[in-house]
């Protein structure tokens, strides 16, 4: 009986399960707008505007008040592609497909997740809520609801949100919380299982590729420096923020990636624009410097808008407003927790073109996640190469809908 030799479309499709099974965000963001991305010149560097939601006002009485339509986008940009190259024999395509995945593409599978994963997660510089103190992890009740209220406030809706740990975090989450839960079934797997399941409005998972965070050197009393900075109606993804009073001369006094407050600034209701009674967080974009004055020019997210469909703050800050840092003290590392709704952030991956002429060579999507597998002959060291390929982008579609909470 002749032996059955293994395809390239069985080792890219037993390559992708893998994949998939072993990420932890694969399976709970948003992938739909990979299929934009699949025409013929998406290469590293295309970008595609994903569309958020329109937003309106209302008027009061009979007259009408036409208002302009403002479609607001978010960029997503393919990055250069990544894979894994090794290569593996004629002799090993006889083998069962569970062997040959035991040795080749488990081991291929899992560290391209890793890889996914860890792309994803390094998103959580886009987010601005922030819930918590870095240094204490959340392992009682109200710091783990907090950040759903966060997400509450902004309108998010109430299913498909995710509360992702670290081991360490989620470790101290089942040991504080295990006798507080009624269900037997939820005690009984977590007793089992040493993991959170189901619980105050998430589904836990862990993942060791959350990122850390260092705060930046800070430093002096920082304010705000000038009144009326922002803008009144309109949509802008971000704004500069002119500051003063930082200590002089810092490198990295802000990194991208830090949230602060401002005081006098609250948050907004989206729909209703009624003041939430909290102070709006942001976030900074670009890690910046202070002059020898100790003055600094802040690109922050998201952006002030003080009036119109898009308003999100009560006012304008004040000039000498008082600006408070939330990520830690100076370069203080912490790990960076994330809770998020399925749609927070998205994937979009790239039909690549199969070359011709190739030993072998497909591609195949699997969940909204394509990859292509080539093998060909090198002549010059007589090897058999193959590679395994991916080519992305991602981002933080509604970073309002994510939160971080600093352990």
């Amino acid at each position: 009986m002749a032996d059955t030799l293994l395809t390239s479309s069985m080792i890219t499709n037993e390559t992708l399960r893998v994949l998939h099974n072993e990420s932890i965000f694969l399976p709970i963001i948003n992938k739909q707008y990979n299929d934009q991305f699949a025409k013929q010149g998406a290469k590293a560097g295309y970008t595609v505007n994903a569309r958020r939601p329109v937003q309106f006002t209302v008027r009061s009485g009979a007259a009408a008040n036409v208002q302009d339509v403002i479609e607001t986008q978010v960029p997503i940009t393919v990055q250069p592609e990544f894979g894994i190259d090794f290569d593996f024999s004629d002799a090993d395509l006889s083998l069962s497909i569970d062997n040959f995945s035991d040795r080749y593409l488990m081991p291929a599978g899992k560290r391209l997740a890793t890889e996914l994963d860890s792309r994803i997660a390094s998103l959580y510089s886009s987010v601005y809520n922030f819930s918590g103190v870095s240094g204490t992890p959340p392992t009682t009740p109200a710091l783990l609801l907090d950040p759903g209220v966060k997400l509450h406030n902004n309108m998010c809706p109430t299913g498909d949100r995710t509360f992702c740990m670290t081991p360490g975090v989620q470790a101290g989450a089942v040991a504080g919380l295990s006798g507080l839960f009624n269900s037997q079934s939820e005690l009984s797997n977590q007793y089992k299982a040493g993991m959170m399941g189901n619980a105050l409005g998430y589904d836990f998972s862990m993942s060791q590729t959350l990122p850390t965070h260092t705060a930046g050197v800070q430093g002096g009393t920082p304010t705000v420096n000038g009144a009326g900075q922002g803008i009144s109606s309109g949509y802008s993804a971000t704004t500069s923020l002119v500051t003063q009073a930082w200590s002089n001369s810092i490198t990295n006094v802000l990194r991208a990636g830090d949230v602060f407050t401002i005081a006098g600034v609250n948050q907004v209701n989206q729909e209703t624009k009624a003041d939430l009674g909290t102070l709006q967080q942001f976030v900074v974009t670009a890690s910046v410097n202070s002059s020898g004055a100790g003055a600094a020019t802040v690109v922050i997210s998201p952006a002030i808008i003080t009036g119109g469909a898009y308003q999100n703050v009560t006012a304008s800050p004040a000039t000498s407003a008082a600006i408070v840092v939330k990520t830690g003290t100076t370069a203080q590392v912490a790990a960076q927790n994330l809770v998020f709704h399925k749609d927070a952030f998205t994937l979009v991956t790239v039909d690549m073109d199969v070359p011709k002429g190739m030993d072998m060579a497909s591609r195949s999507n699997y969940d909204g996640v394509s990859m292509r597998f080539v093998r060909g002959y090198d002549i010059i060291n007589n090897r058999r190469i193959c590679r395994f390929d991916i080519l992305a982008g991602y981002a933080a579609l509604r970073p309002e809908w994510a939160c971080r909470v600093p352990a």
